[in-house]
């Protein structure tokens, strides 16, 4: 065995997909508490309280949910106008059900360390395929007699 340390992504995505699934199957609604002082929150600020917020993502509550290995993004309605929430996962401190508060917090170091792969740097090198110019939008069908 090597003492090489293994990189690994973090587990937080997981976690909150897997507990979040768990909340909706127990007809619970899952809430989700989230740093609002980390960078590229979107979220209505006026509902921040101690650097925090707490939003309702059950599934009835939200609309388009998409639930990312490094963001949670749905739109919601708060004060009866509709706003497009964004989570960095490193943003969220706990997933848990309202009627139980059964559900995980996370340890605020797991993304110390952690260091995305730079997809947009492996696209752009990637070399073009040749194009093939357009054919004509003609039905690829002919009668024949």
């Amino acid at each position: 065995m090597s003492d090489t340390p293994i990189a690994t992504t973090p587990t937080r995505p997981y976690m909150v997909r897997a507990i979040y699934q768990w909340i909706e199957d127990n007809a619970l609604t899952p809430y989700l508490m989230v740093d609002a002082t980390a960078e590229n929150v979107q979220i209505p600020t006026e509902h921040v309280q101690d650097g925090r917020i707490v939003l309702n993502i059950a599934s009835r509550a939200t609309g388009n949910m998409s639930m990312e290995n490094d963001y949670i993004h749905f739109s919601a309605r708060f004060g009866g106008v509709s706003q497009e929430i964004w989570v960095p996962l490193q943003a969220v401190i706990g997933i848990y059900a309202k009627e139980n508060s059964q559900g995980m917090f996370f340890d605020p170091n797991e993304y110390d360390n952690y260091e995305p792969e730079e997809e947009a740097s492996a696209v752009a090198n990637k070399p073009k395929a040749a194009t093939r110019p357009k054919r004509d939008n003609k039905a690829g069908l002919k009668v024949l007699k």
